[in-house]
């Protein structure tokens, strides 16, 4: 009998302190070589058993062997000049610099696929493993090969696809592509995002899942959200088109988010995976908050389609807030379980 509303989390953890800087994006490595290697392994054990501490069902590996969602796949092509930088506005709200696509992109070798098997030895529950989508992937790099996001992004979709066989083959149960970029280029999502992203998903036997939200907690992000009005209703220009794609689990920012929950409606028969922890705050949800966040949302998704989840990753927040907030998902997930059972 597969357990009912099982949690999970969108993505990152907090890394422990002895190996990246805490609370930081793109925290540099405090170790290198063989005990680098080491050191990301006890990582990814130790986010295993914070996880299955709080009682979190689906297991991710915290992006533990990552600097970045982006970036660290990235770096691992061919095509890509991590010397020869520009700066331009991602996602339409702030300047970085960013590395520049110079030639062909291919993949020589496999990225996550070590760290999926090593995960995989650890545990016997489900595990969903995250890699970037290629709208996302497009819109983090400056090109100067292709000249035409469309075309660079199908390049990616092809690589992806191949990242995630062998991840398929390793083990994992769930592959997530992250498309934060699907909030912001909705013409270009319908146009072409969603058939890239099906075409990284291609011949996959496992669940997909596709996770859209409004970014870390980071300033350049609520700044954002704070010029988006009352009502959030961006996930409605692309969820219809989404609906009828082949992905099968769609993951969404729902906690402490100005997103009508009927938008959900749009997705009806998927799976969805609601965000019920909000991480741009060190406020500790409680568990009846989560599972008011769960209540609304089953107004719009059948109980045996809900997956509770975090808004977004958690890589800036503390160890502490993260654990307390890990547990109140489960908490509340769990009050809504017995809800439906009585």
């Amino acid at each position: 009998m597969k357990k009912l509303l099982p949690t999970s989390i969108a993505g990152s953890l907090p890394k422990p302190s002895w190996l990246a800087q805490p609370e930081t994006l793109w925290s540099p490595w405090k170790l290198e070589g063989d005990e680098l290697t080491q050191g990301k392994q006890d990582a990814l054990r130790l986010s295993l058993l914070n996880q299955q501490q709080s009682g979190v069902d689906i297991i991710s590996d915290g992006e533990q062997t990552r600097q970045h969602f982006v970036t660290t796949f990235i770096e691992h092509l061919n095509g890509v000049d991590f010397q020869q930088r520009k700066t331009v506005k991602i996602r339409d709200r702030y300047d970085a610099s960013v590395p520049m696509v110079v030639g062909e992109v291919t993949r020589q070798k496999a990225v996550f696929v070590d760290d999926a098997k090593f995960l995989r030895q650890q545990t016997s529950q489900p595990i969903k493993w995250a890699l970037p989508g290629p709208m996302t992937m497009v819109d983090t790099l400056y090109d100067s090969h292709y000249k035409s996001r469309e075309k660079l992004a199908w390049e990616f979709a092809k690589i992806l696809n191949q990242e995630a066989k062998e991840l398929e083959a390793a083990g994992v149960d769930i592959i997530q592509f992250d498309e934060p970029a699907f909030n912001v280029f909705f013409d270009e999502v319908n146009d072409w995002g969603i058939a890239a992203l099906e075409r990284a998903a291609e011949g996959l036997k496992c669940e997909t899942a596709v996770h859209i939200c409004y970014g870390y907690g980071i300033k350049a992000n609520t700044d954002w959200k704070k010029s988006l009005g009352d009502e959030w209703r961006q996930y409605e220009e692309i969820f219809p088109k989404l609906q009828s794609s082949s992905i099968d689990l769609i993951s969404l920012e729902c906690q402490n988010s100005r997103v009508p929950m009927e938008l959900i409606e749009l997705l009806r028969g998927k799976k969805v995976m609601v965000g019920a922890i909000d991480v741009a705050t060190n406020a500790i949800e409680t568990p009846e908050e989560v599972a008011n966040t769960l209540r609304k949302a089953l107004q719009f998704v059948d109980a045996d389609k809900l997956y509770p989840c975090t808004n977004c990753g958690m890589v800036p927040l503390s160890q502490h807030v993260t654990r307390g907030k890990l547990n109140a998902l489960s908490a509340g997930a769990e009050i809504i379980r017995q809800e439906l059972t009585r």
